[in-house]
């Protein structure tokens, strides 16, 4: 038991380093700044791959709106960090004329909250679906935020309709005139200079492992037991004497939680948002990298979600030469998309469950009794 314990430590510990050394590597290999914001992008991903995972995954709701939550965090911080309202509001203007530069401590319970309010009243009105039919309306939701974002400037101009809004802050930590670490700009540490790029992957890192901390916390939970308990069967759960309702609308506002808190951190790091990046495929995707990974499974669904966020920029690099060989006759981009569902059909094939599927997870069937055992015992 202790040879277990000391060796999950090691490889813990060991998956630690790799993670904060791995973009500083990067950084002095020359490889640029493009592999590491691929590989912050990654990690917003398995941020809301966690998030998901908690109402796919733990309690057997599948939600296809999910990326309504990502846009609602997105725009919260787009509109309280950019100049947006302040030259379409004078009167705000006029109360708050050095602007409304929000923290950091302040962006993530804010976006949390909000986003948790919104996954409540989606899971209000479906809480008698199942299946399918809550896949449609969870759909549904999505692309109704996602059109609401892209109409929203008239009669009064909100969200900027289908242009975005841009000018956006980044994340800073400290006092708001003079802030200790700003994201935004380099970190000069010594001789050594820390690029934006890196301050950003450390700061969805640090969100990721707080992420996994609680979503582990919760899995071992009694909540987190009736979850699953529902999953099972939802019939015998409510036998069991689990509220049920209670249990799914708890489900849908914690996991909207994770996609608000990734919204705004994308937000934050692209400068810009607009309704073109919550589209329908976004909630596609999330849901394959749960679903690939193995539902219900942290370590699956972070890997699920680490190989298909960066599996597109990957295959750059072997669709350019394909399309080379091809004279040109092939456009890279459809040469991309078509490799991605590829290794995306190769993986439901030979790993049906899961790249890392939960032992726990499905039943085994039941062994036939042998005439030995049986006869043992009969007597």
């Amino acid at each position: 038991m202790m040879n277990s314990t000391a060796t999950k430590m090691a490889v813990f510990m060991g998956c630690a380093l790799a993670l904060v050394a791995l973009p500083l590597l990067m950084q002095t290999a020359g490889l640029g700044a493009g592999w590491v914001r691929i590989l912050a992008l990654a990690l917003l991903y398995v941020l809301l791959a966690l998030g998901l995972n908690i109402v796919v995954g733990y309690a057997g709701l599948l939600d296809l709106g999910f990326v309504a939550f990502y846009a609602v965090g997105a725009y919260m911080y787009a509109l309280l960090a950019s100049p947006h309202l302040f030259e379409t509001f004078p009167w705000i203007a006029s109360m708050l004329p050095n602007g409304l530069h929000t923290p950091i401590w302040v962006v993530i319970p804010l976006a949390a909250g909000l986003a948790a309010i919104v996954g409540v009243l989606l899971g209000t009105p479906v809480l008698k679906l199942r299946g399918d039919y809550l896949a449609i309306v969870t759909l549904g939701f999505g692309e109704i935020i996602r059109v609401f974002m892209n109409n929203l400037e008239h009669p009064v101009n909100i969200t900027n309709g289908p242009r975005g809004l841009d000018r956006i802050d980044p994340m800073t930590i400290g006092p708001q005139a003079e802030p200790w670490i700003n994201f935004g700009k380099p970190l000069v540490v010594g001789n050594f200079t820390i690029p934006s790029v890196t301050l950003y992957y450390y700061l969805f890192l640090v969100l990721v492992v707080g992420s996994v901390i609680i979503c582990h916390r919760l899995e071992q939970s009694r909540i987190g037991r009736a979850w699953m308990a529902i999953r099972e069967d939802e019939i015998a759960a409510k036998a069991m004497g689990i509220n049920t309702r209670n249990m799914k609308l708890l489900a849908f506002g914690m996991g909207a939680t994770f996609g608000g808190v990734s919204g705004s951190m994308f937000a934050a790091f692209q400068g810009f948002v607009s309704p073109e990046s919550f589209s329908l495929m976004e909630s596609v995707m999330i849901v394959a990298m749960v679903v690939l990974g193995g539902m219900g499974h942290l370590p699956g669904v972070i890997l699920g979600a680490v190989l298909l966020a960066a599996l597109p920029e990957v295959l750059r690099y072997v669709a350019g030469p394909l399309q080379q060989m091809t004279g040109g006759r092939l456009d890279a981009s459809i040469l991309r998309q078509l490799l991605i569902a590829l290794a995306m059909i190769s993986i439901m094939l030979l790993r049906p469950r899961g790249l890392w599927p939960a032992r726990e997870h499905g039943k085994a069937a039941s062994q036939p009794v042998t005439g030995a055992n049986s006869g043992a015992a009969k007597a």
